[in-house]
């Protein structure tokens, strides 16, 4: 039987749409950047993170979308800023830290979460566990195990005559109490007076350095904080001001001026924050996704620095750095 060929345009007509919708690309996946401090300052990480992305395949701007918020060092900012990239309807949201992840975690239930870093996913309620998440929330670990005592042992070696060590730490954090507990342990092995002095705010700095100066330590040991951190400059100008050699926990402070630093390298964390997110866009759920410990440290000393507080830093000491800042 001929079909007229109106009908038969007609038909064409009306499959043309399907044909047309069944070979439509995929929706590009979102995934929402929740950062606590400025672009400028996590240049490093975020270039890191790209470039994980990439190594797996996805390309910013071609088959991954990004949506950025920057707390700009306001963290009181990132709770709003979570609000906003849960109302994009993101697949993922990376954050930066813990504040981050804090705000995150506040703002949905159901969306996944990464964090980049956190100091104690375990105490700060992200996760159950660490082998088995159990929430929307999974990621790296900032603190490896031992670190503190890793830290202690390099600012003895580079200052072997300090026998009393004033310790910056803030009580406030959930992750605080292991790390004091870690330096007591680590100073009994090595023969040294640690001294605790509580930071709990910006405000709090001033009480904190005049007991130090009151106290004449030999040397100064900043523990990882967010807080510490954000107000590095503070506080390594400080320490330098007072000819206190000072051991960090991130790079960042030696590249501030501060003597020496070892601790987690944050790129690679980032680096590898992208593979999480890979996975959860393929179908994986954060709470079957164990979090991971740092592989990967770094120590870097100021050589520079070193020699304006007319300390020598043992050579031994600079073969293992992995970074010398002359």
């Amino acid at each position: 039987m001929r079909v007229p060929l109106l009908a038969l345009f007609a038909v064409l007509l009306l499959a043309a749409p399907l044909a047309v919708e069944a070979q439509a690309p995929a929706t590009v996946p979102r995934v929402g950047f929740l950062g606590s401090s400025a672009p400028a300052e996590s240049a490093a990480r975020l270039e890191a993170f790209r470039q994980g992305l990439r190594d797996l395949g996805y390309v910013e701007g071609r088959n991954i979308a990004i949506e950025y918020r920057w707390a700009e060092g306001k963290v009181e900012r990132l709770p709003d800023f979570a609000v906003e990239l849960v109302g994009l309807k993101v697949d993922v949201i990376v954050a930066s830290n813990t504040p981050a992840a804090v705000a995150a975690k506040n703002a949905t239930r159901t969306i996944p979460i990464v964090f980049a870093t956190a100091a104690d996913p375990v105490g700060s309620g992200f996760v159950a566990g660490i082998a088995r998440p159990g929430g929307n929330l999974t990621g790296l670990s900032l603190l490896g195990p031992e670190m503190v005592a890793k830290q202690l042992e390099l600012l003895k070696e580079a200052v072997p005559k300090a026998s009393r060590v004033a310790v910056l730490s803030n009580p406030a954090g959930t992750h605080t109490a292991g790390l004091v507990k870690e330096t007591e342990a680590a100073a009994r092995r090595l023969g040294v007076r640690v001294q605790f002095l509580g930071v709990r705010g910006a405000d709090a700095f001033d009480n904190a350095f005049s007991a130090v100066t009151k106290e004449r330590p030999g040397a100064l040991f900043v523990l990882f904080d967010p807080l510490f951190i954000a107000h590095r400059t503070r506080i390594v100008e400080f320490a330098n001001k007072n000819r206190l050699p000072a051991m960090y926990a991130h790079r960042e402070y030696a590249e501030t001026g501060g003597l020496m630093a070892y601790g987690a390298s944050l790129p690679d964390l980032y680096r590898r924050a992208a593979t999480y997110v890979d996975k959860i866009l393929k179908g994986a759920k954060p709470a079957d996704l164990p979090v991971e410990q740092p592989t990967k440290f770094e120590l870097v000393i100021n050589l520079k620095t070193a020699k304006a507080l007319g300390l020598r830093i043992p050579p031994s000491l600079l073969q293992r750095a992995d970074e010398v800042i002359q």
